[in-house]
């Protein structure tokens, strides 16, 4: 991937990380807990999500190693679950939240792409070209994005809803060994791609999917 791929990627998968924290402060305020409002992080304003790490470095890093994967995080939106008025419900749906926006943005580039589509046959603008690898770009990450939060490790979003699944004995040992989750999960970015590669094929599966509605796509 050349300097100017990077300049389309980036600001998609920004623009995308900052999206899905803003789902989990907004859910997390209708559920009772204003604390990530009173912050701030309702706003698609970058400044106050952007990881330097996690926005910027690690998916520059991964593009310029040419990784398969390209992910990448902003700023964890900080919650109390205790302030929701319904503690599990609160945790689960606020959990989602963030998949269910990057789902929603999946749907929303295979659309706009289609249209970039239509509209490319129709007048020869040499822009619609990069507006085009854009949403193809918007399509992938947002789909990794949310399959790999769906991943039940913790401090991904899918560990909350199994968290809540799980018998209460049980639960208590899996929120435990929650502070092993970032060690794991980098095992398996970088030593066991195979078993991730698993583990995200839904992501690729819905992807071709969406990717048959657009014209020229194949």
């Amino acid at each position: 991937m050349n300097a100017a791929e990077v300049l389309l990627v980036l600001p998609v998968l920004l623009f995308s990380v900052i999206l899905h924290e803003v789902a989990h402060a907004w859910v997390a305020l209708r559920e009772g807990d204003d604390t990530a409002y009173k912050l701030g992080r309702i706003t698609l304003n970058p400044l106050p999500h952007i990881d330097l790490f996690g926005s910027v470095l690690f998916p520059l890093a991964l593009v310029l190693g040419h990784s398969r994967l390209l992910f990448g995080w902003a700023k964890p939106v900080p919650v109390i679950a205790r302030n929701f008025r319904n503690y599990r419900r609160g945790d689960i749906l606020v959990s989602l939240a963030g998949i269910a926006a990057n789902l929603c943005l999946a749907v929303a580039f295979t659309v706009l792409s289609v249209a970039l589509a239509l509209l490319a046959r129709a007048a020869a603008i040499p822009e619609l070209g990069l507006l085009q690898r854009m949403t193809g770009y918007g399509i992938s990450i947002n789909l990794v994005l949310a399959f790999f939060n769906l991943i039940p490790i913790p401090p991904l979003d899918g560990s909350h809803v199994l968290y809540h699944l799980l018998p209460v004995r049980l639960s208590m040992y899996y929120r435990r060994a929650g502070q092993y989750g970032m060690l794991l999960l980098l095992a398996l970015m970088f030593m066991r791609p195979g078993v991730l590669n698993v583990l995200l094929w839904p992501a690729a599966r819905l992807e071709a999917l969406l990717l048959g509605f657009i014209p020229g796509a194949r």
